[in-house]
């Protein structure tokens, strides 16, 4: 007994033959990545800003290394993110950058959609924009920040309108007073204008396309004013104001420009020598510009 004691005891305290316990090898954290969050800089259509609801889209490309890569339709690091503007913005899924080292090309546009090609997705102003809602539907916007290094900062992104803006104000001419032209029953139309374009999301470059046709402007105060495709008007009846029934045109030919708003003081004259017209571009330039229409 005394010796199966002894022996039951050497073989629970181990002995000097026992293997020793391996060390634990230590394990290296995992780089938590960063979320992705966005500040763009824009106005809307409203030309007060957005509203609660509006959506944008955004991609995100990495470089490799230093060489930046390209805006495909899909298998960017981030395709076509869905934000919506709550106050903030605010996206579909939390988005993060591929690691704190790999920088990235930011592009974004508006409004939100199904983009099929990023190199010319398909978009169309409103051939009747006479109320604020088609007016807003018709404004398409784009801008990208590019190289950017990987941040816990909001990334700046100026946006840009891709469409033009015209302006239209009324004046009494020759066979009006104020009161009279005030009185009268008035419709106003651009003339000659293709409302189809295609936008490249990553240069923001608009092309037109479709046919010309007839856009009715939206009435807001004291003003008359659409967005336009970017795109050059041949000559012929730019813009037709019909008062009590009879037709006043302004013969022009125009190059309609991204970004740019054009403002026409329209003269309805019954009886006039000519047309003159002056423009200015979107930032406004302090300059009245008009013309005549008989």
């Amino acid at each position: 007994m005394l010796l199966i004691s002894a022996a039951f005891q050497a073989g629970c305290s181990g002995g000097q033959d026992s293997p020793e316990p391996s060390p634990t090898t230590p394990t290296t954290p995992t780089e938590k990545k960063m979320e992705i969050r966005i500040s763009p800089s824009m106005t809307r259509a409203t030309d007060y800003g957005f509203e609660s609801g509006d959506c944008i889209g955004l991609y995100v490309v990495n470089y490799s290394g230093s060489t930046p890569g390209s805006l495909s339709d899909s298998g960017n690091n981030v395709d076509n993110m869905r934000f919506t503007y709550d106050g903030t913005w605010i996206p579909d899924n939390t988005i993060t950058w591929t690691d704190s080292q790999t920088h990235a090309d930011f592009y974004l546009y508006y409004p939100y959609a199904n983009v099929k090609n990023v190199a010319a997705h398909p978009f169309s102003v409103k051939a009747d924009q006479s109320t604020e809602a088609a007016y807003k539907a018709s404004d398409l916007m784009a801008g990208k920040t590019l190289d950017v290094a990987p941040s816990e900062d909001a990334i700046s992104i100026p946006v840009s309108h891709a469409m033009s803006r015209i302006t239209i104000t009324l004046e009494a001419g020759n066979g009006f007073t104020a009161e009279s032209l005030a009185k009268a029953d008035v419709t106003v139309k651009i003339n000659g204008v293709k409302c189809d374009a295609s936008l490249n999301i990553a240069s923001g470059a608009v092309t037109a396309s479709g046919n010309p046709a007839s856009v009715v402007p939206f009435h807001d105060n004291n003003e008359y004013k659409a967005l336009i495709v970017p795109q050059t008007v041949e000559e012929g009846n730019l813009i037709t104001v019909t008062a009590d029934g009879r037709d006043f045109n302004l013969r022009k030919a125009f190059t309609f420009e991204s970004t740019r708003s054009y403002k026409f003081t329209v003269t309805l004259s019954k009886t006039s020598a000519g047309v003159n017209v002056n423009i200015n571009p979107w930032i406004e330039d302090g300059e009245d510009n008009g013309g005549t229409a008989e």
